[in-house]
């Protein structure tokens, strides 16, 4: 089991509109295809505008097969044009569990 961090960092001020965006186009498209969201967060002390979500994954192998789902969906591609324009910069990290950890949703 693996997580991806995917920090988005929108331009100053417009986290609040990327939000409603995503809630209202986003959201429901990556919640079918990528499955397991972890979390989706808004930064509110240092760096500011950004975006933080994390999604899990069984392996690279099933993370590379949904991003290629998702990104094949004409929805999703509708809702990149629009929320890119948002953005400054985006970054990803894959986050491994400590040996000792075991995930609420392992199995799921």
């Amino acid at each position: 089991m693996l997580v991806e961090e995917r920090t988005y960092t929108t331009h100053p001020g417009k986290w609040r509109d990327y939000l409603a965006l995503y809630e209202a186009e986003g959201l429901a498209i990556q919640r079918r295809i990528l499955g397991r969201m972890v979390g989706y967060y808004h930064t509110d002390i240092g760096e500011l505008n950004q975006l933080v979500h994390l999604w899990a994954y069984e392996d690279l192998n099933e993370r590379a097969e949904r991003r290629a789902r998702l990104m094949q969906d004409p929805g999703f591609r509708s809702y990149v044009a629009r929320m890119l324009p948002l953005l400054q910069s985006q970054s990803s990290r894959i986050l491994l569990p400590a040996p000792f950890f075991e995930p609420l949703w392992h199995g799921a």
